[in-house]
């Protein structure tokens, strides 16, 4: 077994996750929620971290395609995956938000069952896409992907919560803590997509 080398993006998403959690528990409580506030952190930077590595897979995948660079499609499939995989356990996270401040689970909530639909589907387009092999086929279908996406989200109800809850806040201390929450977890996503681009031997 190879020891754990300081520049492993392993663990620097490690660390970062760590952080994540460490921040998120020092997070400030808000008036209405308490101190069940901090999950609801904790699920929004998850799910901002989802969405921005679809976004980084859908531009990157479409360099690579009009460039047709083999290295940036390598991106986009590993910005892709790790965009579905913070998708996909934003799903629990988010549960959890829900038992703690509202003391049970919504799961008729229109975001809800697009997150339950798009988890499913981004798993079946990612399959697809590893069966197909050619990063080229990945870029395509995270373009597909976001795009779809983006509408969906776009043309689904608020139910819950308004669409931008820390951004309309009038608390810059909430503000500032999200900001330095978000970008603790966009870091981790970043690692998280090094170590697939470089599992995938796309990194030389």
């Amino acid at each position: 077994m190879k020891p754990v080398r300081l520049k492993s993006p392993l663990l620097w998403f490690a660390l970062a996750l760590v952080g994540v959690v460490a921040l998120a528990v020092l997070g400030p409580a808000e008036k209405s929620l308490g101190a069940n506030v901090r999950v609801v952190y904790v699920h929004g930077a998850w799910v901002w971290a989802a969405l921005a590595s679809f976004l980084a897979a859908a531009v990157s995948g479409l360099a690579g395609l009009i460039l047709r660079r083999e290295r940036l499609n390598g991106w986009s499939r590993a910005l892709g995956r790790t965009g579905l995989f913070f998708w996909i356990t934003y799903i629990p996270v988010s549960l959890w938000a829900m038992q703690t401040n509202w003391n049970g689970l919504f799961l008729a909530e229109p975001r809800w069952r697009l997150a339950i639909v798009f988890a499913v589907v981004g798993l079946l387009f990612q399959a697809g896409a590893a069966l197909l092999a050619a990063p080229a086929w990945a870029s395509g279908v995270n373009i597909v992907y976001f795009a779809s996406l983006l509408l969906a989200l776009t043309n689904t109800q608020d139910v819950m919560h308004p669409a931008s809850p820390i951004i309309t806040s009038d608390s810059w201390r909430i503000q500032i803590f999200f900001a330095g929450l978000l970008s603790l977890t966009l870091l981790a996503a970043l690692q998280f997509a090094r170590w697939v681009f470089q599992f995938e031997r796309l990194d030389p």
